[in-house]
């Protein structure tokens, strides 16, 4: 088979220009980059009026992070990021006929992500037919009687694959859900298989909830905040507003990061300008720049010693717990100078960490990919709780666990259904709610969806908004399996590298953004989120559709559904009318949506259920939280190897890039960059923007990705990062984490060679 490059983003030979690093996160930079960045896309009398529609209870959730709003909000209710991914939805519906008439698939491959998102909005949906060049415009109608047909053609349900991204609505995410189950398989990969499945994987058996356990308010009374694989300037920026706060009410705040980042040295929030404070806060008191991998070392060795200072919460262990005394015995083995390899850290570094842990009365542990996206991402993550469990910091004020979600609402789509693995309790009241049997037997996750299709195994892809081939593992793997399938749909608002590799048919679907005015037979509607500390919320888009063409996401499901099986119990073309109706079927098919449509009109929401954070109870098999023993991965490489992490820029969201600027880290105009220690530039020759060639390892298979430009950062020796999607193609398929089959985009072995010296100056 000849590498499908399609999928592949192309070299960036743009000039790359390096300044020092940025010490202080928001403040007026970031006010001039949100508001040159919005006027560009949308104009300035739209800027305003759309901006000030961001987060507030009478307009929409923002598009980006899943970061929970404060009770009492301001006016301007946004980040940076947030304020890009707005501008971003409201651009003008450029990407049209005569778009794809004048570009043929083939070269729109070879333009840059950036390039392919800054064209616009689609405009109509389009079809690609096989053997053609150029996508053509296709009607609604006819779209769906090729996907029904298509679907109704299938040998089994389970040769179709429905893949979701986290910026759907509980509404459309819950009757797509609903639909393929009915159609019969629980092939529902989604974002999270990417992303949290490490978390929710080890918090179920542990505490008994697969979801954080504190609130907003916890953060400002905690006296200890760890930040633990996570960039919040970048990836949540108005986690920074949080922090701040505690910081003020007097937190310690760790951050845990083979990288220093910006957000967590100094942060200005912009509006403290207004009230004529030009102050900067000092966040994290201490960064921790443990090596790539090594987490589960530092905190099996913060426990111990938390455990032999007796430093203990030990009636909350005695009535709450379960495997204390088998921890406790399993940590009686660690070798210091293992635990400073694998860490990188001087041992006094450690035992300062674990004597503040040990003497704080409350501690808030919040993480993201640089745990879950490890072979051990499961059992570091354990780790993490049972340092809460000696503590009995779970259940009570300043306190608790906190995985902090990428995607603005891919907590609830998980929770209304989106899951390849629905336990039983969930599907018996989804099969009593919707009077119709659902099938019992797991479907695919991500990457077993990606191999299943790579062997013949599945038919047809419908991806629910997304970038499928941007954001999965092993760029050139996937995009051959893809290429395999007869039909891949694509709902979208923007154009994105998913569109330009083949299957034998391609449909893409325009839809409505969450920014925009959402017209039924009963009139305007609301959609509804669940942030990352599960409150559900209204979102309701104010602006006029880019195109009098995009139908809302879940419209597009209810006549996917009522086109491909027309003799449903369900209504789905009814239930689209008034998603008040959708609304009240989710509180009879899913748990703690009871009264959904009077709860969800309260200023601010609901809470959803959290027995570990409501009244420190454990719905685990045994009643009681867990702790788990776990032994430690073993980190070490050869001397030729480094261990690579993927990384985002300040200038992208997840796969979406807005532009070629990384600001806080001083990188610009080009992002095909990998960062290095110095010290090991020095000993591989390499000089500054050198040009290498990079190789992934994984058993006996290597990925080669050419053209990096090398940058000197300080990172611990033997590791490196680079941007994703760019370096996703040298993740491989099969390395992924034990129990949650997540990537490991934060562990790729790799070599790095062929060194060529640019001419370019300094």
């Amino acid at each position: 088979m000849v590498d499908n490059t399609n999928g592949q983003t192309p070299v960036d030979h743009n000039s790359l220009r390096l300044s020092k690093p940025k010490s202080t996160a928001a403040g007026i930079p970031a006010v001039v980059s949100s508001g040159l960045h919005s006027m560009k896309k949308m104009g300035p009398i739209k800027t305003i009026k759309t901006l000030k529609m961001v987060n507030q209870k009478a307009g929409f959730d923002c598009p980006g992070c899943a970061w929970p709003d404060p009770e009492h909000r301001s006016a301007f209710e946004f980040c940076e990021n947030g304020a890009k991914a707005v501008a971003d939805e409201a651009m003008r519906a450029n990407v049209d006929r005569s778009f794809f008439a004048k570009y043929s698939v083939e070269e729109l491959s070879k333009k840059s992500d950036y390039w392919l998102n800054s064209q616009g909005r689609i405009a109509e949906p389009m079809y690609l037919k096989k053997g053609e060049t150029n996508y053509q415009p296709i009607s609604w109608s006819d779209a769906f009687s090729l996907m029904s047909s298509k679907l109704n053609s299938l040998d089994s349900p389970n040769r179709a694959v429905f893949y979701t991204s986290g910026r759907t609505s509980n509404e459309a995410a819950f009757l797509y859900q609903a639909f393929v189950r009915m159609f019969g398989t629980n092939n529902l990969p989604d974002c999270s298989n990417m992303c949290h499945e490490s978390s929710g994987k080890a918090l179920i058996p542990t505490i008994g909830i697969g979801k954080g356990t504190v609130t907003l308010e916890d953060f400002n009374h905690a006296d200890t905040i760890l930040v633990i694989g996570q960039n919040p300037g970048t990836n949540h920026p108005r986690m920074l507003t949080a922090l701040r706060d505690a910081k003020l009410n007097g937190s310690t705040i760790i951050h845990i990061n083979p990288l220093p980042e910006t957000g967590l040295v100094r942060f200005k929030h912009p509006q403290d300008y207004i009230k004529l404070n030009f102050k900067s806060t000092r966040l994290a008191d201490i960064h921790v720049p443990i090596r790539i991998g090594g987490d589960a070392a530092l905190f099996q060795a913060i426990n111990n010693i938390i455990i032999n200072k007796k430093k203990l919460n030990q009636h909350f262990i005695d009535e709450n717990t379960s495997g204390f005394s088998e921890y406790v015995k399993s940590l009686e083995s660690i070798e210091w100078q293992r635990t400073c390899r694998d860490t990188g850290l001087d041992r006094e570094l450690i035992e300062k960490i674990a004597d503040i842990c040990a003497n704080s009365k409350s501690i808030i542990s919040c993480w993201a990919m640089g745990l879950t996206q490890h072979k051990n991402g499961v059992a570091v993550i354990q780790e993490v709780v049972n340092l809460h469990l000696l503590g009995g910091h779970i259940g009570r004020t300043g306190a608790g666990l906190c995985p902090v979600r990428g995607h603005s609402n891919v907590q609830g789509n998980r929770t209304v259904g989106i899951w390849e693995a629905p336990s039983d309790s969930f599907t018996e009241k989804m099969e009593l709610g919707l009077k119709h049997t659902m099938p019992r037997k797991h479907g695919l996750d991500v990457v077993n969806a990606i191999r299943a299709m790579e062997n013949n195994q599945v038919d047809f892809l419908f991806c629910l908004g997304g970038n499928f081939i941007s954001a999965t593992p092993d760029t050139i793997r996937t995009s051959n399996a893809v290429s395999n399938l007869s039909m891949s749909v694509h709902v979208s608002t923007k154009l994105n590298r998913s569109h330009l590799v083949q299957s034998s048919e391609m449909i893409i679907l325009p839809c409505l953004g969450r920014t925009e005015i959402d017209v039924q037979a009963s009139g305007p509607q609301f959609v509804t989120v669940e942030n990352s500390m599960g409150i559900v919320h209204t979102s309701q888009g104010q602006l006029s559709p880019a195109s009098n063409k995009l139908k809302s996401e879940s419209w597009i499901v209810a006549e996917l559904a009522a086109n491909t099986m027309p003799d449903l119990p369900i209504d789905f073309r009814k239930l689209v009318q008034n998603y008040d109706d959708i609304r009240a079927l989710i509180a009879d098919c899913v748990s703690g949506f009871e009264n959904y449509n009077q709860k969800v009109r309260q200023d601010n929401g609901f809470y959803l259920p959290n027995p570990p954070r409501d009244d420190c109870k454990f719905e685990t098999h045994n009643q009681l939280a867990n702790f788990s023993i776990n032994s430690l991965p073993n980190v070490d490489i050869e001397d030729n190897q480094f261990v690579m992490m993927t990384i985002r820029s300040h200038d992208q969201y997840n796969t979406t890039i807005y532009g070629l600027d990384d600001r806080y880290r001083g990188i610009k105009g080009n992002r095909r960059v990998v960062l290095m220690n110095p010290d090991d530039m020095l000993e591989l020759k390499l000089k500054t923007r050198d040009v290498v060639d990079i190789t992934s390892h994984h058993n006996d298979s290597a990925i080669e990705s050419k053209h990096w430009i090398v940058i000197p950062y300080k990172i611990p020796k033997r590791n490196v990062a680079a941007y994703f999607p760019e370096a996703n193609e040298l993740v491989p398929l099969d390395s992924t984490a034990d129990i949650s089959n997540t990537p490991t985009s934060k562990w790729i072995i790799c070599t790095i060679s062929g060194q060529n010296s640019t001419s370019e100056e300094e």
